[in-house]
């Protein structure tokens, strides 16, 4: 493929042609940074592991370079970081059997900048030449500038491809917010207990993050049980680990639906819950 960065890289794990490995891509995640993927797209991954006729690709959109560093990487460069990063994000690819891993190598001022096209054009092609049935990306609440960045830019992709190429399901799921807040029916719930073992070596592969000073691979897991035991107030738990996604479907179908209406939509369902439950007992 041809992207807009000469330094953009497509790697295919298990070495099959290009045509190949994007045409047998069922599930697809387009995330901001390096182990965003392994975090908000895990229940893709877990799904497709191991199995034939479903596989998962990856699209990584920034390039790493600005990222936190303490330890034994405090001293590298912008540079340096970027290509840790880079390699980092290509062995979450084998460990994970990912039919693909795009890495678009952006600098996340230009994922911010709303008149920046190219990368929608990016992922316009790569979801035209994939065709995905599953597209997992950040949740349009998260805290993370680039995040919401990159979930906007997914959107728009998603609405200017043919109808044909658009996928049959969106999910924005959590990184930097948690979707517990979410009201019980406006939560996509994904059990990802099988294959713990799996989580942690995504998880744990990225080095360069988790000696910088931030546990994600603790704080994820630890995120999924809580999940799991709090989801509920009535009842055993069904799982040990849940993910939380919002519906972003709806915002590719119908195009003409405002983007920040929606989300809003979601926040004004819980203070009508939040303000009926108080409202019962008082």
């Amino acid at each position: 493929m041809n992207f807009a960065n000469p330094t953009a890289e497509l790697f295919i794990p298990d070495g099959r042609a290009e045509e190949e490995a994007l045409k047998r891509t069922t599930d697809l995640g387009i995330c901001a940074h390096q182990d965003d993927l392994e975090i908000l797209a895990y229940p893709g991954i877990l799904r497709c592991f191991g199995q034939e006729n479903e596989w998962f690709g990856g699209v990584c959109v920034t390039n790493g370079a600005g990222s936190p560093r303490d330890g034994l990487y405090a001293a590298y460069t912008d540079e340096e970081m970027r290509q840790v990063r880079r390699q980092e994000q290509k062995k979450a690819a084998v460990i994970g059997e990912y039919s693909m891993m795009a890495l678009l190598d952006y600098p996340s001022s230009a994922v911010k900048d709303p008149a920046n096209h190219q990368l929608v054009e990016d992922l316009k092609a790569i979801v035209t030449r994939c065709r995905p049935r599953t597209v997992w990306t950040h949740n349009l609440a998260d805290k993370h500038d680039t995040h919401v960045g990159v979930a906007l830019r997914v959107i728009r992709a998603l609405r200017e491809v043919e109808e044909r190429a658009r996928p049959d399901r969106v999910y924005g799921v959590e990184v930097w917010r948690d979707l517990d807040w979410l009201v019980d029916s406006d939560k996509k719930t994904f059990d990802v207990a099988a294959h713990e073992n799996l989580a942690a070596a995504l998880l744990g592969v990225f080095d360069s993050q988790i000696a910088g000073g931030k546990r994600y691979d603790l704080a994820t897991l630890g995120r999924r049980r809580a999940h799991a035991t709090y989801h509920a107030s009535h009842g055993t738990d069904d799982t040990t680990q849940l993910v939380f996604g919002m519906d972003l479907t709806p915002l590719v179908q119908d195009p003409s639906l405002d983007i920040r209406e929606y989300v809003l939509g979601f926040v004004r369902r819980l203070a009508d819950d939040i303000a009926d439950r108080i409202g019962r007992f008082l």
